[in-house]
């Protein structure tokens, strides 16, 4: 069966196909250059390849960074996906929001560094969010408003949203932050619906406290699965993309699991990652042209 070699960019051009075939010769990788096929002008292209011995691809990776692009090794059927399950925290928006407020209350010092830790797989999620939950106790609800008012959408997010809807695919934001947060960046891009946990407050005042049960890795895949049945799918028809620890499980389940700038553990754990291209990729993945973005 063959593959298909994906080669993306965002800032700059991508990895010439010159280059790219010298890459993919030096690895003993046959491909034929009559073959590829550019999806978007100097940002992405891909060609069908024969079968590659996987341990060949972090070498290929390697070579690809020195250019800013990503490279990536799809099997040829199946690409594009009908559900999209999506992270939002330094995926959808460009930030962790929960980060934002405790910068903007005064706390960075004392949550950042447990979010970093959480992120990397290193602490329990729930257990990780309740402490630093708790230090916002007393914080005016408003706060939330000022963090959403700083959030920035990464490059992309709308325009995957729009078109996967636009091609008939169901779209999803799954967050372990919080509603008030992922409601209105839900809307912004164009999702179906969006889970996130609830941050309680009373009396205009944050409570420092989450309704439970927490939204957590296991939820992500427990929303994954609820999805597909759903519509009556398989989870191999399905994209998932986030960037951290909380997001693995969904990520490993899913018929196409996307690592966003991923942290090191899924780096190490997800073999499908941009780490130079923004959300677009996520279409270039699925062989998506440029003609056939929303809007175009």
């Amino acid at each position: 069966m063959h593959h298909f070699a994906v080669f993306s960019s965002s800032e700059r051009p991508c990895l010439s196909v010159e280059d790219g075939l010298a890459c993919l010769a030096a690895a003993e990788i046959k491909a034929d250059a009559a073959s590829a096929r550019w999806l978007d002008a100097d940002r992405a292209w891909d060609i069908p390849i024969a079968e590659y011995d996987a341990g060949t691809l972090p070498r290929l990776r390697q070579q690809a960074d020195e250019s800013e692009s990503d490279i990536n090794i799809l099997p040829a059927t199946g690409r594009r996906k009908t559900l999209l399950i999506a992270d939002m925290d330094s995926t959808i928006i460009t930030s962790e929001s929960l980060d934002d407020m405790a910068r903007i209350a005064g706390l960075a010092e004392a949550i950042i560094p447990i979010t970093e830790r959480a992120m990397r797989g290193e602490l329990d999620f729930a257990a990780a969010l309740d402490e630093r939950v708790a230090l916002l106790r007393g914080q005016p609800e408003s706060l939330i408003e000022l963090a959403l008012a700083e959030a920035e959408l990464t490059g992309g997010a709308e325009l995957v949203v729009r078109t996967m809807r636009a091609h008939g695919a169901s779209c999803y934001l799954v967050s372990g932050g919080f509603t008030a947060i992922t409601g209105p960046v839900a809307a912004m891009c164009g999702f179906h619906d969006h889970h996130a946990n609830l941050l309680e407050a009373k009396d205009g005042r944050l409570t420092g406290t989450v309704a439970k049960p927490v939204l957590d890795r296991d939820s992500k895949l427990a929303f994954l699965d609820h999805y597909c049945a759903a519509l009556g799918i398989a989870r191999d028809d399905a994209v998932c993309i986030g960037d951290g620890a909380n997001d693995l499980a969904m990520l490993q389940a899913a018929g196409l699991g996307v690592a966003l700038k991923g942290k090191p553990l899924l780096r190490e754990a997800v073999a499908v990652q941009l780490n130079h291209t923004d959300l677009t990729g996520l279409l270039y993945l699925q062989g998506y042209g440029e003609a056939e973005f929303a809007g175009s």
